[in-house]
């Protein structure tokens, strides 16, 4: 709870300069980019994050991530201020936070659609589409393929879920079956 507190705060700090700069795509892509980046390097995010090295020798090593790729000097100077001020363990939630905030603003939301097998563009389409009739606003639909759930598709969008999984409905009717003996 206290690191998404602190999140938000820190989101809303930025959002806020972003929003000045008319730059809140860019500061999203990087701050969504440099987050997975930290999250699939698990060094890395240690080299940030722990207390065990000095503070100069974590700040060294934001700076030298930050000139490597390119980011804004605001981007940098917030990166930078997230290490010096032992936050760099929440970068994913301020990313998330982030990402949020953007989408409010451009009345967007992320969505993921997960099925047993790749979906063809046309049906990616069509489930957009869906997904946008049913929220209200401009959806952006990430595919993901999980052949446990056997067929059928499963589509979150914020706190909405939708199962039409195979695997649900298997399970459905054997908690049905269950329960009528």
């Amino acid at each position: 709870m206290k690191n998404a507190v602190l999140a938000k705060r820190y989101a809303k700090a930025l959002f806020a300069v972003g929003k000045e700069e008319d730059a809140l795509d860019e500061y999203a892509t990087a701050l969504g980019e440099f987050a997975a980046m930290v999250a699939d390097n698990p060094e890395l995010a240690d080299a940030l994050a722990n207390p065990m090295y000095p503070l100069d020798a974590r700040e060294g090593v934001m700076r030298e991530i930050v000139k490597a790729t390119g980011v804004s000097a605001i981007m940098g100077n917030f990166l930078n201020l997230l290490v010096e001020k032992r936050r760099a363990d929440i970068l994913g939630d301020v990313a998330e936070m982030f990402q949020s905030l953007v989408d409010d603003e451009n009345n967007t939301c992320q969505g993921v659609v997960i099925s047993a097998t790749e979906l063809s563009a046309d049906l990616q389409a069509k489930v957009q589409e869906t997904l946008e009739k049913i929220t209200g606003k401009r959806v952006t639909v990430t595919t993901k393929v999980d052949e446990s759930i056997i067929g059928g598709m499963i589509a979150k969008v914020g706190d909405l879920v939708m199962d039409g999984s195979i695997k649900t409905q298997l399970e459905d009717l054997k908690e049905s079956i269950k329960g009528s003996e």
